[in-house]
């Protein structure tokens, strides 16, 4: 049998996805995107922002479906575009009981150096505006940390004791450093298809450390497609075999996993 003919597993336990961008997927309509997740018991989706230009899109679609959620904040990618405007807008939506309903989380925020998009001390500044608002809301966040580990820290340092609710550092890639910090503070670490490529050693390291008990699912689809699916465009229905590596990795059986990281994220976002 070709490895990629192989059907998705289904699981009789229900898979939240923590992070992905339902605006950007391409392959399939978002209709029939959200009916094959729940299809495959994928119960909860939490769609991702990621800049100015999508703040109010988000919202939109978790308005239009009722399994969907969503968050407010602009990438690293985008700090330098972070100014007044950007932040009243975010606010207004915070603020609007018909827009705020299903926000769940002030994301995707924090630094990316591997790209430096946005000037470092911009994106540093972006990241410190957007924690702050987390804590007057009293929302978690949703971490974007890439060849920024010791910033990351810095920042974090400043901020963790006053965010009731912590977060996640999604799509995790740091070094131990960091997800030992994250982990001591009281984050969530999130893991996606990365752990399922041959060259990410560095990623199941992290994994093997971090407790059952802080370990969220996610696919940051459209990107990151886990094997045996690598060059299709990813989708919260792969969440299976993400699932199934974690409990490999962890030497542990795929139901626990699939418990803890369900109430994990139920326990993070609140749904």
């Amino acid at each position: 049998m070709n490895k990629r003919s192989r059907e998705i597993p289904l699981f009789a336990h229900p898979i939240i996805e923590t992070h992905f961008h339902l605006d950007m997927l391409k392959s399939l309509s978002r209709d029939e995107i959200v009916e094959k997740c729940l299809k495959q018991n994928i119960e909860k989706m939490i769609t991702i922002s990621t800049s100015a230009k999508n703040l109010d899109e988000v919202i939109c679609i978790s308005d239009t479906y009722s399994n969907i959620y969503c968050t407010q904040g602009l990438h690293p990618h985008d700090g330098k575009e972070w100014n007044e405007n950007v932040r009243a807008h975010l606010l207004s939506n915070l603020n609007d009981p018909t827009k705020n309903k299903k926000i769940v989380a002030i994301g995707e925020i924090g630094l990316d150096y591997y790209y430096s998009k946005s000037p470092q001390q911009e994106q540093i500044i972006a990241f410190e505006e957007q924690l702050q608002i987390a804590i007057d809301y009293n929302l978690p966040v949703v971490i974007h940390s890439r060849d920024a580990d010791d910033d990351t820290i810095a920042v974090l340092k400043n901020f963790t004791s006053l965010l009731d609710r912590k977060g996640v550092i999604h799509s995790f890639t740091s070094g131990l450093g960091l997800a030992q910090f994250a982990l001591e503070a009281g984050f969530y670490l999130g893991f996606n298809g990365i752990i399922t490529f041959k060259n990410a050693e560095n990623v199941r390291d992290a994994l093997r450390i971090t407790p059952p008990n802080r370990i969220l699912l996610e696919t940051d689809s459209p990107f990151l497609t886990p094997d045996p699916y690598r060059g299709t465009e990813n989708a919260p229905y792969f969440l299976p075999f993400i699932a199934e590596k974690i409990a490999e990795v962890k030497s542990l059986t795929l139901e626990n996993i699939l418990i803890d990281c369900y109430q994990n994220s139920i326990d993070l976002f609140k749904f």
